[in-house]
C-alpha cells in the first residue's frame, strides 16, 4: 500500500491569499455568525456553569487588495478562550485581542456576540416549591483603536395589570353593589361578605397580560457581567415577574401582587430606568417594555435610557 500521501504534509492551495484587483476594496466587518459552542458563564451560586451559546465573531479588512480574512482562526481562538475561561468583561479582551494579532495588517477592528438561555432556579411565592426560569441572554464585546467596550442585554418576564381597567371594573362592582343593597337598609356583615365570595361581587375584573422588558446595558470599568443580580434587580422593581411552579395559594399571592402592583408600560419602564440608573456598575442603558394586550390586537412599548451624552440614542 502506497503511504506517502499519509506521510507527506502536502502543499495545500490556498486561493484566499489569491489577489483579484477588480474585486479589491475594504469591508467593514467580515466573519462567522450563529456559531455553536459551549461557554462558561458565572451562575447564580458564583459557580461556573457551561451552557450551550450561538456566537458571532468578525473583524474588519481594511486591506482593499486583500481577498479575504482567516476565518479558522477567528473559529480556533474561540474555542480556547471560551471552553475554558469564565465569560467576563477581561476574557472577551483577550479574545479580541487575539483576533487582531491573528490579523495583523489586515485587520484593526474586532467584535465577538455570544447569546444564550441563563438558568435560574426560582422560588414559588407561597407553596414552599421551586422551579427553573430560563432567561435570554446576549454578550457583546468590540476593540479597536479607540479602547474595549461590553455590553449585556436580557429579556425579563413580567405580568401587568391595567389600572385604567381596574378602575372601570371597581366602578361596576360598586354598581352591582348598590343594586343589591337597598339605600339606606341596614348591612349585614355576614351578608356582604358572603355576597363579596359569589360572582356579583366580582361582576368585572381589570385585564391583565404577559409582558417583558429587553434592556442592553454598558458597564463601567472594572465590573463583571452581572447576569442574575441584574435579572434580580429588574424582578424586584416590577414585583410580578412570571413564575414557575404554582399551587393554588402560589397563584393566589400572584393575584395579590398584580392587584398592588397595577401599571401601564409607562409605569414599568420607570421603574427600572429607576432601579438602572441607581446601579453602580451600569454607565449606560437603554430598555424597551412591551405589554402585549389582551385588550386589542396591539403592543403597548415605552422606551427609557439613561440619557449619558454620547451614550444609547433615545430609542431603537
Amino acid at each position: 500500500m502506497n503511504t506517502n500521501r499519509d506521510n507527506t504534509q502536502r502543499a495545500m492551495p490556498d486561493v484566499a491569499t489569491e489577489r483579484r484587483p477588480e474585486l479589491a476594496g475594504a469591508l467593514d466587518w467580515v466573519g462567522m455568525d450563529e456559531i455553536e459552542l459551549p461557554v462558561l458563564v458565572a451562575g447564580a451560586d458564583g459557580k461556573a456553569q457551561r451552557v450551550s451559546a450561538r456566537v458571532a465573531a468578525f473583524v474588519n479588512l481594511h486591506r482593499p487588495e486583500a481577498r479575504g480574512i482567516h476565518m479558522s482562526r477567528l473559529y480556533l481562538h474561540l474555542d480556547r478562550h471560551l471552553s475554558a475561561e469564565t465569560l467576563t468583561p477581561a476574557a472577551l479582551r483577550r479574545l479580541l485581542r487575539d483576533f487582531l494579532d491573528s490579523h495583523e495588517g489586515l485587520s484593526d477592528r474586532a467584535r465577538v456576540r455570544v447569546r444564550f438561555d441563563h438558568l435560574v432556579r426560582r422560588p414559588a411565592l407561597a407553596s414552599g416549591n421551586s422551579g427553573w426560569r430560563s432567561y435570554p441572554v446576549e454578550i457583546a464585546a468590540h476593540l479597536d483603536d479607540a479602547g474595549f467596550a461590553a455590553e449585556l442585554g436580557l429579556e425579563v418576564q413580567y405580568s401587568s395589570t391595567c389600572p385604567a381597567s381596574a378602575a372601570l371594573s371597581r366602578q361596576l362592582i360598586q354598581e352591582q353593589f348598590a343594586r343589591d343593597f337597598a339605600d339606606g337598609a341596614a348591612l349585614d356583615r355576614q351578608a356582604v361578605l358572603a355576597w363579596l365570595g359569589t360572582p356579583a361581587g366580582i361582576v368585572a375584573t381589570p385585564h391583565s397580560q404577559r409582558s417583558s422588558v429587553t434592556l442592553r446595558v454598558k458597564l463601567a470599568a472594572g465590573f463583571d457581567f452581572p447576569i442574575t443580580e441584574l435579572i434580580d434587580r429588574v424582578e424586584h422593581a416590577l414585583q410580578t415577574p412570571v413564575q414557575t411552579a404554582v399551587k393554588r395559594e402560589d397563584e393566589q399571592a400572584f393575584a395579590l401582587a398584580n392587584g398592588q402592583n397595577l401599571m401601564f408600560c409607562e409605569d414599568a419602564a420607570r421603574r427600572i430606568a429607576r432601579t438602572l440608573d441607581a446601579d453602580e456598575r451600569i454607565a449606560d442603558f437603554r430598555l424597551r417594555a412591551a405589554h402585549y394586550e389582551s385588550l386589542h390586537p396591539h403592543d403597548a412599548v415605552a422606551y427609557a435610557s439613561k440619557g449619558v451624552e454620547g451614550g444609547y440614542a433615545p430609542e431603537e
